[in-house]
């Protein structure tokens, strides 16, 4: 139909005026013909001029975003679409493209519906050519919801796996007390079998009170121990969302820095070159960095508590360092703390280990699977008397990945 219209429209001056009211419909048509079939794709698309002003969208792209002023009215073509844009991050990042001039490059994000569920959308920048010469560009809203919805579903899939050994240890940890009521409850037993065959006599005073009360500290200690095993069989009730962790470490940071200047402990942030984002659950990545921190602290407290701070010229230290490697978004923690050797550090992420006095042994169980539940991996490196190095991996997502390269360059 184009090529029909470009080569009627060359010789319209010799066209009736009822050919040119025909030439005309047939355009109309083949207008509507393609709104038709831009509302019925499944992809949002927005298209801008070079200045970014927009020129055209479809129904599925105004139904992903939220604009400011509608579509159609005259406001919506007489500035840049960011100005528009109810999202602030969305904006922000169509703004730089503009910006920095981009014409090929790709980010996800997520977004709050009105009913307060979480949407994924991947925003696509193309460029838009008229005859070899750039006129503007294509903005593709895909909704990725589902596809990132069934990645966590298998993650949290993989993650049951992990309750048969909390499992088995519940059932060690059970045992014990089990056993001590077992004996104490016999003891009883023989007590008042042998009073009986004595004419009644009663145990001396406070014999049977003082089984008792053991008794009860068991029944006690089996109640924490159920109540630590839900906690830690629970599933994470992550909101994964796409965050920048730099800032949330730093956000942590501001909450715990007062108590460690306090304990004479130096607190050092290295951020990453180039800001990204990975998929996580902000409090609960908060949760984590609070841990490993208090871990820290309290491995340099022990180490620097048996030496005297004006003698020593050493003091303690405490750095986090990120970084983006290839696909992977890095988080090192860092401390000169007492460290640990090499059983110690198997068994770090076990139930209910723990070397603190007071520990529950379930910190660090939560921590891995938290990060479990962001797809992330978890390694330690320590040394007793030197110190520990907690790096945390997790997936970049491939657009920030490709989007990193193209700053790069």
């Amino acid at each position: 139909m184009r090529g029909y219209v470009k080569r009627v429209s060359k010789k319209a001056a010799k066209l009736s005026k009822e050919q040119l009211l025909s030439l005309l419909n047939d355009v109309v048509d083949e207008n509507e013909s393609l709104y038709s079939i831009l509302d019925s794709i499944s992809t949002g698309i927005i298209i801008v001029d070079n200045e970014f002003y927009l020129q055209q969208t479809n129904t599925i792209a105004e139904s992903n975003l939220s604009f400011t002023v509608h579509t159609d009215e005259l406001k919506a073509f007489s500035c840049p679409i960011w100005e528009i844009l109810e999202d602030e991050e969305i904006a922000s990042y169509i703004k730089m493209c503009a910006d920095k001039n981009l014409t090929n490059c790709s980010e996800d994000f997520t977004i709050e519906t009105p009913g307060g569920s979480v949407r994924f959308l991947t925003i696509t920048m193309t460029p838009l050519m008229h005859h070899t010469k750039l006129t503007g560009r294509i903005i593709l809203v895909r909704d990725v919801t589902e596809k990132k919805n069934r990645e966590i579903l298998l993650h949290r899939m993989e993650n049951l796996a992990n309750l048969t050994n909390l499992a088995a240890g519940m059932a060690h940890e059970i045992k014990n007390p089990l056993g001590a009521i077992s004996i104490h409850i016999q003891l009883i037993q023989k007590a008042l079998a042998k009073a009986r065959e004595n004419n009644d006599i009663l145990p001396p005073p406070k014999f049977a009170e003082d089984h008792i009360t053991v008794v009860n500290e068991e029944i006690d200690h089996l109640n924490k121990l159920v109540m630590d095993f839900l906690l830690a069989v629970r599933p994470v009730k992550a909101k994964l969302e796409l965050k920048d962790p730099a800032k949330i470490i730093q956000n942590a940071i501001d909450f715990f820095e007062a108590e460690f200047n306090k304990n004479n402990i130096e607190i050092s942030f290295e951020q990453p070159t180039q800001s990204a984002k990975i998929l996580l659950d902000e409090k609960l990545m908060r949760d984590i960095i609070i841990n490993i921190a208090q871990n820290s602290q309290a491995a340099i407290k022990s180490k620097f508590e048996k030496q005297d701070f004006s003698e020593s010229k050493e003091s303690g230290k405490f750095g986090i360092q990120c970084k983006t490697k290839e696909n992977k978004y890095i988080i090192n923690f860092t401390d000169n703390g007492c460290g640990m050797n090499s059983e110690v550090i198997s068994k770090i992420f076990e139930p209910y280990y723990t070397t603190k006095a007071n520990g529950t042994g379930l910190g660090m169980t939560m921590v891995y699977k938290i990060i479990k539940e962001f797809s992330g991996e978890i390694f330690v490196e320590s040394e007793v008397g030197t110190g520990t190095t907690i790096c945390l991996v997790f997936p970049l997502p491939q657009n920030d990945k490709k989007l990193l390269a193209m700053e790069g360059n």
